[in-house]
């Protein structure tokens, strides 16, 4: 059976055309909800990802975006993360450390720098506002995250062109390929 997915949206939330609610719409999932998409902090956003994962049954698939990445790999770090998460699909990182970042994103730092407990695929922008590239491939090293640049395609969000991606699916597609485990055949 396909994982399901867990959206993990960064700041305000996301819109209807961003290429993660398409996702949704699309292959099905469930989106994390915050109380509050304005402030995050790693306690209340990463605890709301764990309650999300505590809920949902069978294998799942965690994909983060922007602070959603940070959420993701807080949650990594202070939760016990259940076999059950096959994988993540992190894509353009915010850095709450980066000199002339938003304001709001600064309480996601410092950004854990473990490996995370299940395979995971980090895709960056080379001329991202939110991150360098430097600090995205600095991330996925620390991660153990595979590392796919995008070239120069701002921060893939719907401001940089970024509703519908399909390069995008198709990467997300070879993940789910490579982290569902096969079916057991049983005689």
């Amino acid at each position: 059976m396909t994982p399901r997915l867990i959206f993990v949206p960064g700041l305000g939330g996301g819109t209807l055309q961003h290429w993660y609610s398409l996702w949704q719409q699309k292959f099905g999932g469930v989106r994390v909800e915050q109380a509050d998409w304005d402030a995050p902090t790693p306690e209340d956003w990463a605890a709301q990802l764990n309650e999300t994962v505590k809920t949902e049954t069978g294998d799942l698939i965690l994909v983060g975006h922007s602070a959603g990445v940070l959420t993701i790999a807080h949650y990594a770090h202070r939760y016990p993360v259940p076999e059950r998460v096959r994988g993540a699909i992190l894509v353009a990182p915010a850095d709450p450390e980066q000199p002339g970042v938003l304001e709001a994103l600064r309480p996601m730092a410092p950004v854990p720098l473990q490996p995370l407990p299940f395979p995971a695929l980090m895709i960056a922008s080379e001329n991202d506002p939110y991150s360098s590239f430097e600090r995205a491939a600095a991330f996925a090293e620390a991660w153990e995250a595979e590392l796919v640049t995008v070239g120069e395609a701002g921060h893939l969000n719907p401001a940089s062109g970024h509703g519908v991606w399909e390069d995008g699916e198709i990467l997300l597609g070879e993940a789910l390929h490579a982290w569902t485990p096969p079916d057991i055949v049983r005689f």
